[in-house]
C-alpha cells in the first residue's frame, strides 16, 4: 500500500494559514465579482448611449472603464496569488480538484482569455469603433466573464457539496451539484450590486451638476435590483448544505455564526437603502454615502468567503479530504503506524527541541495542526490550552472529533498525542533548555482507549 503523501510547508509566522489564504480570496473574489459586474454595466450603459441617454457615453469611455479595467487585471494578479498560496497549504486538495475537473477548468481559463482581451481591446480601441462593435465587444466581455464564474463556481461548490459524485455519478454531477445554481444565482446578484455600488460612487467624480448626476444615479441603481432575490437565494443555500455544516452555521460554531450575521446584516443594510431609497425613492446618493455602502459590500463579502470556507469543515473536499490534507480511510491507518513516521521532511530548527519526544510533538503539529493554527499567533493552540490540564490536553486530543465537531478525527497513535501534549506543554513553558520525557505505560494505555472510544469516524456524515 502506498504511503500517506506528505508535502513540504511554507511558515507564514504568527499568521494563519487560512487567514493568508482568505485574505488573498477576499480581494480577489471582490475584484473579480466586481469586473464582472462593472463589465455587464458597461454594455447597458453603452446601450443606453446609443440611445440617446445624455452622459452614458462619457461614463463608458471615462473612469469607470478604467476601473473595470484595473479591477480585472489585479483579480487576475490576486487569482495568481491564490493558487500560491492555496498549493503552499493544501496541495492534496488543489491536485483532487485538477485532475476531477481539469478540462472544465481549462474551459474557465479561456473564458477567462476572452474576458481579458475584449475588456483590453474595448480599452485601447473603443472611442474608436462603430456602436455596432462597441456594443458586440463589451457584450463579449460581459459574458465571458460571467461564463468565468459559471464554471469556477462549479468546482467550488463541489468541494462543499459533492453529493452524487461521491457514489461515482460522475465529473458533471460533482460539477452541478446542490448549491450549484443558488451559489451561482447569489454571486451573479452580488456582481451587479457591486457594479452599481462603484458606479454610484465614478458618477459622483464627474464633472456633471446635480441633476445629471441623479439621472445616471437613477440607471445604475437599477443594476442592484436583485438584491431583493438575494435573502432567497441564501436561504435556498442554506438548505442545499449538509446539515452539520448548517447547524455549525445557524449557532453550533459562534465564530461562523458571526459571520453570518455580519454578511446577512450588512448585505440588509446595503439593499434596504438601494432599493428603498434609491429605486423606489428615487433618492440622490452621494460620494460619500456610496463608499461607505461600498465598504459595507466589501465587509459582507469578507465574512460571506469565511462562512462558505467554515461551512465544508472539517473537510476541505466534503466526505473525501480533510483540512489536514488526508482522506478518512488514512486515518484508521495512521492510527496504527503514527502520523510522521512517513515523514521525510526535517524540521527548519530541529536542534532547539531538548528530547527526540519534542521533535515528534512539533512534527505532529506541522502534519495535524498547522494548517488551522499558529503555536503563538492567530488561533494559538499554546493560548487555547493553557489553563487545561495535561489530562483534559489528552482527552481532548484524543477524541478531537467530538471536542470540536468540526475538526477532523486525530490521525495518530497514543505516542503523537502524548508527543504533541508535551510540545505545547514545553512551548507553553518558554521552551526550556530540558524537558523531561513522558512516557508512562499507564498514559499510553489511557490515551489509547480514548482514541479506541472515539473511533475514526467524523462526527458529521459525508453528504
Amino acid at each position: 500500500m502506498e504511503s500517506v503523501p506528505y508535502y513540504p510547508v511554507n511558515e507564514f509566522g504568527p499568521l494563519m494559514k487560512g487567514l493568508v489564504i482568505g485574505g488573498v480570496g477576499i480581494v480577489h473574489v471582490f475584484l473579480a465579482q466586481f469586473a464582472i459586474g462593472g463589465g455587464m454595466l458597461l454594455y447597458y450603459f453603452e446601450r443606453l448611449a446609443q440611445r440617446g441617454v445624455p452622459n452614458a457615453r462619457a461614463f463608458v469611455d471615462g473612469y469607470f472603464k478604467i476601473l473595470v479595467l484595473v479591477s480585472f487585471v489585479v483579480g487576475a494578479l490576486t487569482g495568481v496569488a491564490m493558487w500560491f498560496t492555496t498549493i503552499q497549504v493544501g496541495a492534496r486538495t488543489i491536485g483532487l480538484m485538477i485532475d476531477e475537473f481539469h478540462w472544465l477548468w481549462a474551459t474557465e481559463w479561456v473564458w477567462f482569455a476572452i474576458e481579458i482581451t475584449a475588456g483590453y481591446a474595448f480599452y485601447r480601441f473603443g472611442p474608436r469603433l462603430d456602436d455596432t462593435t462597441r456594443r458586440r465587444l463589451l457584450l463579449l466581455y460581459a459574458g465571458a466573464s460571467w461564463m468565468s464564474l459559471f464554471w469556477i463556481n462549479g468546482i467550488l461548490a463541489w468541494q462543499l457539496t459533492p453529493g452524487a459524485w461521491l457514489d461515482g455519478a460522475g465529473m458533471w454531477a460533482g460539477f452541478f451539484n446542490a448549491s450549484f445554481w443558488p451559489s451561482l444565482l447569489f454571486r451573479t446578484a452580488v456582481a451587479a450590486t457591486l457594479g452599481a455600488l462603484v458606479a454610484c460612487v465614478v458618477i459622483n467624480t464627474m464633472d456633471l451638476d446635480r441633476e445629471g448626476k441623479a439621472a445616471l444615479i437613477r440607471r445604475a441603481s437599477r443594476f442592484a435590483a436583485p438584491m431583493a432575490a438575494m435573502p432567497l437565494l441564501a436561504g435556498w443555500f442554506m438548505y442545499v448544505i449538509p446539515a452539520d455544516s448548517r447547524q455549525w452555521l445557524m449557532g453550533g460554531s459562534m465564530p461562523m455564526t458571526m459571520f453570518v450575521a455580519v454578511a446577512a446584516g450588512a448585505s440588509t443594510l446595503i439593499g434596504a437603502y438601494v432599493v428603498i431609497g434609491l429605486i423606489v425613492k428615487k433618492l440622490y446618493i452621494n460620494g460619500a454615502t456610496a463608499t461607505l455602502l461600498l465598504v459595507l459590500a466589501f465587509g459582507a463579502t469578507a465574512a460571506g468567503e469565511f462562512v462558505r470556507e467554515g461551512a465544508r469543515k472539517p473537510y476541505t473536499v466534503r466526505g473525501v479530504l480533510y483540512s489536514t490534507s488526508i482522506t478518512p480511510a488514512e486515518v484508521a491507518r495512521l492510527r496504527e503506524e503514527g502520523a510522521v513516521t512517513r515523514d521525510p521532511y526535517p524540521l527548519r530548527d530541529e536542534s532547539r527541541y531538548p528530547t527526540p519526544q519534542l521533535v515528534r510533538g512539533a512534527k505532529v503539529h506541522r502534519a495535524l495542526c498547522d494548517a488551522c493554527h499558529t503555536l503563538h499567533g492567530a488561533n494559538a493552540l499554546v493560548e487555547l490550552t493553557r489553563t487545561w490540564t495535561d489530562e483534559q490536553l489528552r482527552l481532548n486530543v484524543a477524541k478531537l472529533q467530538r471536542t470540536k465537531a468540526f475538526m477532523p478525527p486525530f490521525a495518530g497513535n497514543a505516542a503523537d498525542v502524548e508527543a504533541l501534549v508535551q510540545f505545547l506543554r514545553w512551548e507553553a513553558a518558554g521552551a526550556p533548555a530540558s524537558w523531561p520525557a513522558s512516557d508512562a505505560p499507564g498514559t499510553l494505555a489511557q490515551i489509547e482507549d480514548w482514541l479506541d472510544q472515539v473511533g475514526t469516524s467524523p462526527v458529521g456524515g459525508p453528504r
